[in-house]
């Protein structure tokens, strides 16, 4: 099981480490994901920064 959730973080925080910075976000915020509602923040903080290119 230990080994599954290690797997499940890192196929989530090697593509945050690519998103991240194209929204204006330090890459090193993808470390968030190994908390379990990390990914969550880190997709609603992109959505925000989403619409806020998005108003431009």
């Amino acid at each position: 099981m230990g080994g599954f959730v290690w797997l499940l973080t890192a196929l989530t925080a090697i593509p945050m480490i690519k998103l991240l910075p194209h929204f204006g976000i330090n890459k090193y915020w993808a470390a968030l994901c190994l908390v379990p509602l990390g990914p969550v923040v880190l997709l609603w903080w992109m959505g925000l920064k989403l619409q806020e290119l998005e108003r431009l």
